[in-house]
């Protein structure tokens, strides 16, 4: 794969036809248009694209300058990837060009929105990037006509990429580097030990009033397959799971890691109260 910067309208008109087939919107407003891009990547958008050796775009991702507390920042509004290039690690070299573009442009914060029920896109941004989340966004998007949205509020985590921090360094460094938890982190106290039942894992109880430093909470794996086929025990997983992020994160807790399990088919976010 090539990943280079995108400049052209007719680039940008590939992006949005990328869009439409990544997210299966069908409604135009949901796709961000070509003169928008053009436009921004004049101005401090970065636009970046991923093409096969046939030169055929296989991902992109896309950000917007943006100021956060007096300080210039980007904001990484879209990144996809078609499915036949997913397991290729695709999108983890599109975010890290994405960071040296920003580094070049003096700017050491990214920030973007994702779905904390996805496991798969928790363990990219935290095993991999390093990024760090403290605001939980409810419903921010509203509906839209992707398949990928439908039967729950979009309900989002801000990630944080704090680009030139130890954390991050040490991520990107070595993405496949197995994360060992240490003692403390092993015996942190699970907010929602979830049950299985069958074929899909279903919340547990939470407790919204623990005081531990370190706290684990409990997500399923396959909730977007959750989502078209249990659409019911996916609402139930996304409103515990918003009591509980809005409750610590409310408190002054931050989620700073995630642990993917494919065997037992759950992931756990890590979060810790800073002291």
């Amino acid at each position: 794969m090539i990943i280079r910067s995108l400049t052209t309208i007719q680039e940008c008109r590939q992006v949005a036809d990328l869009e439409r087939v990544v997210w299966g919107y069908t409604d135009a407003e949901d796709v961000v248009p070509p003169p928008v891009l053009i436009v921004s990547i004049k101005r401090g958008g970065v636009l970046l694209g991923a093409f096969d050796d046939r030169s055929v775009m296989k991902g992109f991702v896309y950000a917007l300058p943006a100021i956060r507390d007096g300080r210039l920042t980007l904001w990484s509004h879209m990144l996809g990837v078609t499915a036949d290039a997913r397991d290729a690690g695709l999108g983890f070299r599109l975010k890290l060009a994405q960071r040296e573009h920003a580094l070049r442009m003096g700017i050491d914060l990214i920030e973007w929105t994702y779905d904390p029920l996805q496991a798969l896109n928790a363990h990219l941004n935290f095993t991999k990037l390093g990024a760090v989340v403290e605001e939980y966004e409810e419903n921010i998007y509203g509906e839209s006509s992707s398949h990928l949205h439908r039967g729950t509020p979009t309900d989002r985590f801000v990630a944080e990429w704090h680009v030139l921090s130890p954390h991050v360094e040490r991520r990107v460094v070595a993405p496949g580097r197995q994360v060992v938890r240490d003692g403390a982190i092993a015996s942190a106290v699970v907010v929602n030990p979830s049950r299985e039942r069958g074929e899909w894992l279903e919340p547990g109880a939470s407790v919204l009033d623990l005081r531990d430093r370190r706290l684990l909470v409990e997500i399923p794996l396959g909730f977007g397959a959750m989502q078209a086929q249990r659409p019911e025990l996916a609402l139930d997983w996304r409103l515990a799971t918003r009591d509980i992020f809005q409750a610590y994160f409310g408190r002054g807790y931050k989620a700073v890691d995630f642990f993917l399990s494919r065997e037992t088919r759950r992931g756990q976010y890590l979060l810790v109260m800073e002291q």
